[in-house]
């Protein structure tokens, strides 16, 4: 379980936010807000599967590489990488040179595109499994719930790859399904708020 930390403006933070100081921005700015935007959702979602077995903060130092690879996470044209693609990435110093997880990549970039023809968009398909308020663990208690459950055996299903439980609930935190924020944490107040006024796009 992870405990607060004193940040340098004063305020309480959730303990991981202090461990390196790139993680604070990472983490005031970004992480546990609700988002319904494609292509950040994509991006997360293949980044999240190449930290699977290193560190957040490898993915992070590297993350706008990753953009620059992977033409900003546009699955229409990732979906049409052969080859030649795959060889120039595992060339490529700027991001994790992995076969398996840059073929995944790919292979989930012709899923998404599969699921916005069949959902609509990614966001209707992924904010159906947001936990109900009668389905909340407490913060930072869980790796695993089952809705990452679910969500990881439901995407599977439809032909992903590198989209385990624990790598989904990763997902579902840093993409605000769920609010994970630390409870002395000034940004779970935050996180709630911006919950409070965003419009699922969950649908069915």
């Amino acid at each position: 379980m992870s405990t607060e930390f004193l940040a340098p403006d004063g305020q309480l933070r959730c303990g991981w936010a202090g461990s390196v100081p790139e993680f604070l921005p990472y983490h005031d700015d970004e992480w546990g807000y609700p988002v319904a935007d494609d292509k950040r959702l994509f991006e997360k979602i293949c980044l999240e599967s190449f930290q699977s077995g290193l560190s957040w903060r490898t993915i992070l130092a590297k993350r706008e590489n990753f953009r620059v690879a992977f033409h900003g996470f546009d699955w229409s044209r990732i979906a049409e990488f052969g080859a030649q693609d795959v060889d120039r990435l595992l060339q490529d110093a700027g991001i994790i040179r992995h076969r398996g997880k840059i073929e995944a990549v790919i292979n989930n970039a012709k899923r998404a595109a599969e699921m916005v023809e069949v959902e609509g968009s990614l966001a209707a398909f992924f904010w159906r499994y947001e936990p109900g308020p009668d389905e909340q663990v407490p913060p930072q208690t869980a790796s695993v719930t089952p809705q990452s459950i679910a969500l990881s055996k439901e995407l599977k299903k439809r032909g992903w790859k590198f989209v385990g439980p624990t790598t989904m609930f990763a997902f579902m935190q840093a993409m605000g399904l769920v609010n994970d924020h630390a409870t002395g944490c000034i940004c779970r107040i935050k996180a709630a708020e911006a919950r409070a006024g965003f419009t699922s796009p969950a649908v069915g």
